[in-house]
């Protein structure tokens, strides 16, 4: 299975309407947020894989006009031909606003999902917008990452963890790719193609 993994940067050539044959390999589009919904809902239209997403820190307008055609699986487990998906999406709380979450308020989300995460035995992909603790983050607030995403992934090995907010333009010390235990971490920043 193709997925093709978006965040925090559109892609231009994805926009086109004319070449429409990039989508054509696709099985399945993860955004990580910070996306505009006019982005996803052209994704959406023009390929025939779903597009499911999480929000983004930046995404209060996904309130009043979410991205057509699109599923948000935050706080859930989405299963697609066999794959399951876990969504948790948000930052970590550094200002007033929505899709913000203390550690303690992501621990608490976490643990709300254990019923499914019971049901469905775990879990093949974690979609994220904040990077786990330790991987990927950065040493200020804004972007540091979740304690609760190690974790996890330690206790239930999915295959990946995709997520974004920590934009590979912001310097080297954020890699597009890593490896945590037996899980391969993504930063999905602009967009990455992964196969399952």
């Amino acid at each position: 299975m193709n997925i093709l993994v978006l965040a925090d940067q559109e892609y231009p050539p994805l926009w086109n309407p004319l070449h429409p044959y990039r989508h054509k390999d696709v099985d399945l589009i993860l955004s990580c947020g910070d996306l505009s919904p006019d982005y996803l809902s052209f994704i959406a239209t023009y390929s025939h894989a779903p597009v499911l997403y999480v929000h983004g820190n930046h995404d209060e307008q996904y309130n009043t006009r979410p991205p057509l055609g699109c599923i948000c699986i935050d706080d859930r487990i989405y299963r697609y031909r066999g794959v399951r998906i876990l969504g948790l999406g948000g930052s970590v709380r550094y200002k007033p606003g929505a899709h913000q979450y203390t550690q303690q308020e992501m621990n608490r989300r976490v643990r709300r999902l254990w019923f499914p995460l019971w049901k469905y035995g775990g879990f093949d992909i974690l979609l994220t917008h904040a990077p786990a603790f330790g991987l990927h983050d950065g040493p200020d607030l804004p972007h540091q990452g979740f304690r609760a995403f190690p974790a996890l992934m330690m206790r239930y090995t999915p295959a990946y963890m995709v997520h974004g907010h920590t934009h590979l333009n912001y310097g080297r010390q954020y890699p597009r790719q890593s490896q945590f235990a037996q899980t391969t971490i993504i930063n999905a920043y602009e967009y990455h193609v992964i196969t399952l």
